[in-house]
């Protein structure tokens, strides 16, 4: 994984909801987000298939880490204001992949996309984000 010195952009530091969801970051830089989850049965709706939830989640995610990278040496991270996910096929189980770039990166807001693919490449779940950005807490 791309390292980063800025332990309030660690992503290994997130509470237990996101631990629960199972990203794993492969790169981070202020331009692009990679990452992967291991899709199973505790993702699943009653009927079996992983739930949207998940999807929102993790493009969420990888938009906020990304967006936040991009203006941490300002002393700002970016908190999100809108989640536009589209959920494309019904997913049971495996690997998931998931790339975060941005669309657009201002002085106060940015706006991410994001695209969850399957081992074949087929898209599962694509997201758009806008995220604002702001002062770290003191």
């Amino acid at each position: 994984m791309t390292e980063t010195s800025d332990p309030d952009l660690d992503p290994e530091a997130a509470g237990a909801f996101l631990r629960a969801v199972g990203l794993h970051y492969d790169t981070i830089s202020a331009q692009e987000v990679t990452a992967h989850l291991e899709a199973t049965e505790e993702h699943h709706t009653p009927w079996g298939i992983t739930h949207g939830g998940l999807y929102s989640t993790v493009i969420e995610s990888v938009a906020s880490v990304g967006a936040s990278y991009a203006v941490r040496s300002e002393g700002r991270f970016a908190v999100g204001v809108g989640n536009q996910t589209d959920f494309l096929l019904p997913y049971v189980r495996g690997r998931l992949d998931v790339r975060g770039t941005p669309l657009q990166q201002g002085r106060s807001l940015q706006l991410w996309l994001a695209v969850i693919t399957d081992a074949a490449g087929r898209p599962i779940a694509r997201g758009q984000v806008r995220l604002f950005n702001r002062s770290l807490p003191v």
